[in-house]
């Protein structure tokens, strides 16, 4: 009799344990933030032919300087917005040295593509990710990588600190600091 109770607690207890997807990070996410990539490098927004826009000073946790661009790319057959900040570095780099050499001075590429209306609506159905210079994911101290729904609420790290924790405070209803898209 106990062997068969235990048996049926495993069985039903191991159903809730099916593995889920993470808010950020997972399999899926990074899948799509490297066919993000690939769309961000023929529409010149990053690689070595990037196309270029207006520095400004920046502050952390993005970089010192600063550049967006924004476009509309097409993913998985759906067109959306996306926003594409460079970060140029490290600390005490001025904006005369990224206009000589914007590749060299990159850091990282941040970015928010706004997905379909049932991604994450409560988030305005944004999909972030930080990207290493080369085009690989960065990732947290956890190394876990930054792709997806970054720190929509507790992370698989354990974190709330992250992109939409920071951009919940734009001013406006688009989670942007220095663009507006409206509804797009």
């Amino acid at each position: 009799m106990i062997r068969i109770i235990t048996v049926v607690f495993l069985i039903a207890c191991g159903q809730g344990l099916r593995a889920q997807e993470p808010d950020f990070g997972g399999p899926k996410d990074t899948a799509y933030a490297d066919a993000l990539w690939q769309q961000m490098l023929t529409l010149k927004l990053v690689g070595d032919d990037l196309e270029e826009d207006q520095l400004y000073t920046g502050v952390q946790p993005h970089g010192f300087v600063l550049e967006n661009l924004v476009a509309e790319a097409t993913l998985e057959g759906r067109t959306g917005a996306l926003v594409v900040k460079r970060n140029y570095g490290p600390s005490g780099i001025d904006m005369a040295v990224v206009e000589r050499d914007r590749v060299a001075a990159l850091k990282a590429v941040t970015v928010m593509f706004r997905r379909d209306a049932s991604y994450d609506p409560g988030n305005q159905n944004w999909f972030y990710a930080k990207y290493r210079p080369d085009g690989s994911l960065d990732k947290n101290p956890k190394g876990v990588p930054l792709a997806g729904r970054v720190a929509k609420g507790v992370g698989p790290d354990g974190t709330d600190a992250g992109c939409i924790a920071c951009h919940r405070a734009a001013p406006g209803n688009d989670f942007l600091f220095v663009t507006d898209l409206g509804d797009s």
